[in-house]
């Protein structure tokens, strides 16, 4: 019997496997009629999967952990029975001020301790001559990206919210935000910060990986309750999500995922922009080349097992940020999100 599925995803290449799940056949190979949903933000899926507007969603990992906790307003308890990404974004700056940090810089500005001191003699010039603080943007504040914004400036002594303005925008509008100067920089997943070095606005700083490998990414999340009543649906879809990381995973296939990617109704973006992202060939812009990244977005099936031990790094991230004080209680519930049971049950 075939089962019709809703799951949302937002416009990034880190939905390759949802994707690839749906126009490669693995998810109607597992009886199912899988609808792809686009959405415009990422708590507008958290919104509609608590009140069943989806079956599942594409979801950034800090965020499901916050809903389950009740972090931020909204408590919506949800469980991962796989992973959809680890890795894969990147740090962006506007033209103006990565040429900043260039003059700056007292070192190669790959080195995020070098890039992280720039910054803070940037600000600090700005603080004495009177200008306003900088802006950077993170695509929703319970994220791997505003996380990894906080490492990267605490390297230079400074803290995001307090030395640094800190704004959320959707990956979407990343581009739109630094091209009207509303942010000076944003960390956002792919193909976003390519987007930026395209339309000629941007420079891509660091990746992810130059800050932490094997970052908890995207997740699909299900309601805790449909995960524990629908097993026999977790199991088909995430059957059909490993079938799609062993396609994605061959490097022939790179072309027609760029493909699949690029249509209107999933990122939008030319497929040769995407082409290469896959092919982890990212371009920089300031001048320089591209850069070619090991393993700059992981969907092999290792990376797909949730994994209980990423809630302490959620967390301890979250405290760091000043977005909750974590207590042992809300670590077990944290980990309890992942479950990687109901991921051995489908991958054997």
């Amino acid at each position: 019997m075939t089962l019709h599925l809703r799951v949302g995803f937002m416009p990034l290449i880190d939905s390759a496997l949802i994707v690839a799940a749906k126009d490669e056949g693995f998810a109607e190979a597992e009886g199912l009629d899988l609808e792809l949903v686009r959405e415009v933000s990422w708590s507008n899926l958290r919104d509609k999967l608590n009140v069943r507007l989806l079956d599942a969603a594409h979801m950034l990992g800090p965020a499901a952990v916050a809903a389950t906790l009740g972090i931020g307003g909204v408590r919506a308890p949800m469980a991962v029975p796989i992973a959809l990404n680890l890795d894969g974004s990147a740090i962006t700056l506007s033209l103006r001020r990565f040429e900043e940090l260039t003059r700056l810089a007292q070192g190669d500005m790959a080195d995020p301790m070098i890039s992280a001191a720039a910054l803070a003699a940037l600000v600090a010039r700005r603080r004495a001559s009177g200008l306003p603080q900088l802006t950077f943007a993170a695509v929703f504040g319970f994220s791997s990206h505003t996380y990894l914004l906080c490492e990267w400036l605490a390297k230079g002594g400074l803290k995001l919210g307090e030395d640094i303005r800190f704004e959320v925008v959707p990956p979407p509008q990343t581009v739109e935000a630094l091209s009207s100067g509303r942010v000076d920089g944003f960390c956002a997943g792919a193909p976003w910060n390519a987007a930026a070095v395209v339309a000629g606005i941007g420079a891509m700083l660091h990746c992810g990986v130059d800050l932490r490998r094997d970052c908890p990414d995207k997740v699909l999340a299900w309601r805790a309750d449909d995960a524990d009543q629908r097993s026999n649906a977790v199991a088909r879809l995430n059957a059909a999500i490993l079938r799609a990381s062993d396609w994605v995973g061959d490097p022939a296939n790179g072309e027609r995922l760029a493909f699949h990617l690029s249509r209107p109704d999933r990122l939008a973006l030319p497929a040769e922009l995407i082409a290469p992202v896959v092919r982890f060939s990212l371009i920089q812009g300031g001048g320089r080349p591209p850069r070619k990244v090991e393993r700059f977005i992981r969907f092999d099936r290792g990376a797909l097992k949730p994994n209980p031990a990423h809630a302490d790094w959620i967390l301890a991230s979250m405290e760091a940020a000043g977005q909750a004080a974590g207590t042992s209680h809300m670590l077990t519930q944290a980990r309890t999100m992942f479950r990687p049971a109901l991921f051995m049950a489908s991958s054997s």
